[in-house]
């Protein structure tokens, strides 16, 4: 009820404010003109802040069709905004079979990473080193990685830290 009576109130003083006859043409311009500033402050959305666009793709898969996909999403997300004029950031996360992206010795798309690296710095691969350590004991040798792959702990745990930070998610 006391909420009712508040906004009666407001509305009794708002009409009440419009109803006062102005003494001249000057004073109704003058209140006019402050009237539209005050609704422009009220209406008017503050400045947006553009987010920065970051994009995690999953590579799980030992399937060069996967990993092409990977990469062709990788591309185009990056052309998307270099066309926008807008930054982006984009992380190829490998583990478990999807390792084979990233190894030197095996992988069906180390030239295309190459080439792709080379053109387009927004785009970083990162290797899961518990698959590296449990990859290189089952084969009783070091496991040689490209040179454009960065080492961390755990490809999983990294997937959701950057998801964590706000990072968008893919897995084609």
């Amino acid at each position: 009820m006391t909420r009712l009576r508040k906004m009666a109130g407001a509305v009794a003083a708002i009409a009440a404010l419009l109803l006062v006859a102005p003494s001249s043409e000057a004073q109704v311009n003058k209140k006019q003109s402050a009237q539209a500033t005050k609704l422009t402050a009220v209406t008017k959305p503050p400045e947006v802040t553009k987010k920065p666009h970051r994009l995690i793709l999953q590579v799980n898969s030992n399937e060069p069709a996967m990993m092409n996909l990977a990469l062709n999403n990788a591309t185009n997300v990056a052309q998307y905004y270099q066309d926008l004029g807008e930054k982006v950031n984009i992380d190829i996360v490998a583990f478990g079979p999807g390792l084979h992206m990233l190894r030197d010795d095996t992988s069906p798309v180390k030239a295309r990473i190459k080439a792709l690296t080379e053109g387009q710095p927004s785009i970083s691969f990162e290797a899961c080193g518990n698959t590296r350590e449990n990859m290189g004991r089952a084969e009783s040798k070091e496991i040689p990685l490209i040179s454009e792959a960065k080492v961390v702990k755990s490809g999983v745990v990294r997937v959701m830290e950057l998801q964590e930070q706000g990072w968008s998610y893919v897995k084609p």
